[in-house]
């Protein structure tokens, strides 16, 4: 099970579709696949030992100690149950986790909310065309859609990471 850290004083939240079972069982977001957390570090948006990142343990720990107190990050997905793909998620499912993410976007006020895919924000906005980058504004929080972690050249996720960052932190 994962346990989602947010709070105020987030300068990013993240928002996912749904956990893949992998990272359900380890209780880290996006640790069955890690490039999630490889481009984080390559971006600068976190500063830590890539084989760090490569270790579930040490990923638990930096997630759990870390992501929120000192990084000031957030990530919540919009259907908490694991599936092996988001195209398992049923038609409604999402519903709840939309209610669940407006709540915490209002609550905590974080200064971008990034979600995580075109599906991620499709679920969130039921909107079928979707573009990548700046999409306005959640009651305070700037949006920006990113590329998936694990679909296309790195180089353009890396750049659309430290393009929130300099926004987030102001570097």
């Amino acid at each position: 099970m994962i346990v989602y850290h947010v709070k105020s004083g987030l300068k990013i939240l993240f928002v996912g579709i749904n956990p893949h079972y992998g990272s359900f069982s380890r209780g880290v977001p996006f640790s069955n696949n890690k490039n999630f957390w490889y481009l984080l570090n390559r971006s600068g948006i976190i500063k830590e030992n890539i084989n760090d990142l490569r270790d579930d343990k040490s990923l638990f720990d930096i997630y759990n100690n870390k992501f929120s107190d000192v990084y000031k990050l957030g990530l919540l997905n919009i259907v908490n149950r694991p599936s092996k793909s988001a195209s398992d998620i049923k038609k409604g499912e999402e519903k709840g986790g939309v209610h669940r993410i407006n709540a915490a976007i209002k609550r905590y006020k974080p200064k971008v909310v990034c979600f995580i895919g075109k599906v991620s924000f499709q679920k969130y906005d039921n909107k079928k065309e979707v573009s990548f980058g700046w999409k306005g504004k959640l009651y305070d929080s700037k949006v920006f859609v990113s590329r998936f972690p694990i679909r296309g050249p790195n180089s353009e996720r890396i750049k659309e990471f430290i393009e929130i960052k300099r926004y987030a932190f102001g570097d």
